[in-house]
């Protein structure tokens, strides 16, 4: 006779004494389960006993294999005649036929998470504290090694090994820092936003950068290296044609004549005075990405510090630049504070924000010879070439000069404004605090005229970032960098350095359509 187990289910003493085939009993009053293997069966005697232990018992063939659950305390507690305890909480989770599986019951009030730690708790938290310093010195490690990447191939790539680049620089000042009388004769409709006066002298400049060896015994070998600049106005030496043309033989042909206020601009700096490879972490506000870089340098209002990449800002310098094909544009930007928002910080007040003072457009040729072909040229023995009709005779013949100025000189603006135009906020922040330029050449730039340096206001948020973006197709393929830094008084470490790269005659087609967005990370 097989039967169903059941919690519900009785049989008589009866029934199961004279059954004999009888290999399994339940007792659901004491949640207990026996199973036996066929032989002999048990006697009356045994089935009372069990009886009166455990209650109405239920039969079913189940397994030739004999299990125990629960029992055993009971049998254990008849036999020494203690005084029973009481039997331990039914777990309704647990499932008699997986015995080896833990059915964890939640609301068991005696329960207790087992971590597995014991009463040793001192020596886990030393564990614990050796693994976390084990994955920072592990980051260490990567940001060391991408440091050391990045010091590198700003050398390599930017500054080729230390090779000269010959550039024409466009001085653009703004009218910000030239009285209220000039700013008050601004367009009304656009009283915020400065007016951009063009310098009447182009600047002939010739920049280079190398590496030094501060410390040859450095456990890190770039630890003990640093990169500096060098950039100076042209003179007659870095001309080689033009010294041998009739203007060698005038007065005062040996020497080109530089105002005061053109040495001064150049000899401001965009960069750390020796640039290390822990510069071009993100703080820094220094990095490449392809064929694109940026760089920065900034002045905090207070000194006394020892933290030089937290604001507020005195005066804030940066760069950005593209280059292919022996060619480089770049602009720099410099940034300064009022006089008068000057002072007006020294009384406690929120830190007043950088205006725009100064925008330069930087156009050079990596080959060793001016962008401008004219510049590498001479004068006929005869004449100057346009009184007496002759052509001025070349000493340079590029295969690529077309190409270059068309690519530096050539009509203004980028095809259709900005590739991807990036995230600026609102369009009243966007409309108080940015510009958008056009530049011979085919590049666009749009860049923030005016930098607040508060926090995040009374709401608490991280105040929203900047960005600067340079559009330029030197060739064949069209670039855009996004220089995006952070904001309040952190806006000298970059949040993202991001190039966009499209071939130039499928930009149209390819042109992002979100509206605007932040690279994926």
């Amino acid at each position: 006779m097989i039967m169903r187990l059941a919690a519900s289910a009785t049989l008589s003493l009866a029934a199961t004494a004279f059954n004999p085939r009888a290999v399994a009993s339940f007792a659901p009053g004491a949640g207990a389960v026996r199973i036996a293997h066929n032989g002999p069966q048990p006697t009356a005697f045994a089935l009372s006993d069990a009886r009166r232990r455990h209650g109405p018992i239920v039969q079913s063939i189940l397994s030739p294999v004999t299990r125990r659950y629960a029992a055993a305390d009971s049998d254990a507690e008849d036999e020494t005649g203690d005084d029973p305890k009481p039997p331990a909480p039914e777990n309704p989770y647990a499932d008699p036929n997986y015995p080896d599986l833990e059915f964890v019951n939640y609301d068991d009030p005696g329960y207790s998470v087992d971590q597995g730690v014991g009463d040793d708790t001192d020596n886990i938290y030393d564990e614990e504290d050796r693994t976390l310093a084990e994955i920072e010195a592990m980051r260490e490690d990567r940001r060391r090694r991408n440091d050391e990447f990045q010091f590198e191939t700003y050398h390599a790539n930017v500054l080729r090994g230390g090779e000269r680049s010959l550039g024409e620089w466009t001085v653009f000042q703004t009218d910000t820092f030239m009285g209220d009388e000039v700013v008050g004769g601004r367009n009304p409709e656009a009283a915020g936003v400065p007016r951009l006066l063009k310098w009447d002298k182009v600047l002939k400049v010739v920049s280079r950068g190398s590496k030094i060896v501060t410390d040859p015994n450095a456990e890190w070998r770039v630890d003990g290296e640093r990169i500096v600049h060098e950039e100076q106005l042209a003179t007659m030496d870095d001309f080689p044609t033009l010294m041998m043309s009739e203007e060698s033989d005038e007065e005062g042909a040996d020497e080109l004549k530089w105002e005061t206020e053109d040495i001064g601009h150049v000899e401001n700096t965009f960069w750390p005075n020796e640039m290390s490879s822990v510069d071009f972490r993100g703080p820094g506000g220094n990095m490449c990405v392809g064929k694109a870089y940026t760089i920065c340098d900034a002045m905090p209002l207070k000194q006394d510090g020892d933290e030089l990449h937290e604001g507020p800002f005195r005066d804030m310098r940066t760069e950005l630049g593209v280059q292919e094909n022996d060619m480089r544009f770049r602009v720099k930007l410099e940034y300064s504070m009022l006089d008068e928002e000057n002072i007006a910080t020294l009384d406690g007040r929120s830190p007043p924000p950088l205006h725009l003072r100064t925008l330069t457009v930087c156009r050079e040729t990596l080959d060793g010879y001016w962008p401008n072909p004219s510049d590498n040229e001479k004068l006929s023995e005869e004449g100057n070439g346009e009184e007496d009709g002759n052509e001025r005779e070349s000493e340079v013949r590029r295969i690529n000069q077309k190409d270059i100025t068309t690519a530096l000189f050539g009509p203004p603006g980028a095809p259709g404004g900005l590739y991807d135009p990036p995230p600026v906020g609102s369009e009243e922040r966007a409309v108080d605090n940015y510009m958008l330029l056009d530049f011979e050449g085919g590049a666009t730039l749009l860049l923030p005229h005016r930098l607040e340096q508060d926090g995040g206001g009374e709401t608490g948020e991280e105040p929203f970032g900047w960005v600067t973006s340079l559009d330029w197709t030197p060739g064949r393929i069209r670039y855009q960098v996004d220089r995006k830094v952070l904001g309040g008084t952190k806006m000298k470490g970059l949040r993202t350095l991001e190039l966009s790269e499209v071939q130039g005659e499928d930009a149209d087609r390819w042109r992002p359509k979100d509206g605007g967005e932040n690279m994926r990370q």
